[in-house]
This record gives C-alpha cells, sequence and structure tokens, in this order.
C-alpha cells in the first residue's frame, strides 16, 4: 500500500515538472515574440519602407530568375528536342555504308552494271539524308588530315604512318555529327603514329650523336 502511495507521489511529481516546463516555454516563446514586436515598433517609418522595398526587390529577382530559367528550358526543349530522334536517324547512313562495303567486298558483283547502278542509288539516298539532316542543322563532323580532337572525334585505332604528325586522323570509321553547337555522337577515327622501326632509327641517332 505505501509503495503504491510513493509511486502515484512520483507520478505526480514528475506532472507537475512537466507542466513547469511547458509553462517555462510558453513564457520564453512569448518574451521572444513581445521583444520581436518590441522591435519592430521601435523602427522608423522609413526603415519599415526601406524594408518592404528591399523584400520587394528581392521578390522581383526570384521571380525574373525563375522567368529566365523557364525560358532556357524552353529555348532548349526547342531547340533540341529532336536530339534522340536525329541521333538514331544517324543509322540509316550507317547501314548505307555498310550495305555498300558488302556490295563492293562480293567477289561475284565486281565491275557489274548493276553494282554500278546499285552504288549511283545509294550515293543518291545519302546525300539526299545528308540534305535534310543539314537543313535541320544536323552537320557532319570534319575528320581526314585534322588534329584529333576529343570533343569531336574519338581514336579507336593507330596506324603507322611516317608521312603525318602523331595524332592526325588518317582514317574515319564512323561518321560523327553535330546539331548545332552540340556534339550529336563522336566521329570514330583512326590517327596516325610513327612506326616503330622509325622510332628505334631515331633513338639510335640521338645516342650516336651523343657519344660523339
Amino acid at each position: 500500500m505505501e509503495k503504491d502511495q510513493n509511486q502515484e507521489n512520483t507520478n505526480k511529481a514528475s506532472e507537475k515538472d512537466q507542466k513547469d516546463l511547458n509553462q517555462d516555454q510558453k513564457t520564453e516563446n512569448l518574451e521572444i515574440n513581445n521583444k520581436e514586436q518590441d522591435q519592430e515598433q521601435e523602427k522608423t517609418p522609413e526603415e519599415k519602407i526601406l524594408e518592404l522595398e528591399d523584400k520587394l526587390a528581392r521578390s522581383f529577382a526570384e521571380m525574373e530568375n525563375q522567368r529566365r530559367r523557364f525560358e532556357k528550358e524552353k529555348e532548349d526543349a526547342f531547340e533540341y528536342g529532336g536530339f534522340s530522334f536525329a541521333r538514331e536517324a544517324l543509322n540509316l547512313i550507317d547501314n548505307l555504308e555498310r550495305s555498300k562495303q558488302i556490295l563492293l567486298n562480293d567477289e561475284s558483283l565486281k565491275n557489274t552494271e548493276a553494282l554500278k547502278k546499285t552504288l549511283e542509288h545509294f550515293d543518291i539516298i545519302n546525300k539526299d539524308l545528308i540534305s535534310i539532316f543539314s537543313k535541320n542543322k544536323i552537320k557532319p563532323i570534319e575528320c581526314l588530315n585534322k588534329k584529333l580532337d576529343p570533343n569531336l572525334h574519338q581514336a579507336m585505332i593507330e596506324i603507322e604512318d611516317n608521312q603525318k604528325e602523331p595524332g592526325t586522323i588518317v582514317q574515319e570509321i564512323q561518321k560523327g555529327f553535330t546539331i548545332k553547337d552540340r556534339l550529336l555522337r563522336p566521329a570514330l577515327v583512326g590517327v596516325a603514329k610513327k612506326s616503330e622501326k622509325k622510332v628505334e632509327k631515331n633513338e639510335e641517332n640521338e645516342e650516336n650523336s651523343e657519344d660523339k
């Protein structure tokens, strides 16, 4: 019985402590609110006007930033909305080129009139496709005899060529394209490198010169 009484007294004490804590929090919040109100009342009309003007200017600036972001997104959607479609359409040119190579490598068709006419038709279709792409700001990337540009070209192989500077593109494996000012897909290329014999000979000449 005495134990139950002690427990009840403990619970009442805890409840009282909690109530006192809540009351202290309310008092503190009220004091903060009163302090803020006092500070607000202490401001002169001119200060209040300047504060409102500042808030208004910030609101207008945020609205302008949002408008510009919206305009940029809308412009990008209009300019590059067909980006994925354009990249897929490049498969038509790739397939034409593959078909052309298959026919050229067919021994039974070499030097035949049928092959000649078929290739002529392929060239016409290819030119029409390139023309359609160009009208839509999709242009092929120039490669051959140019220095490798990682922004436009992707080197797939190195080819020994002592006539060209190392890094010069000497073979186009797959044509690359841009759409307006963006890369649609990089050109796959082969770049020149010095032959190993040439490099060894140059190293030998340098060693002989040092010995002298």
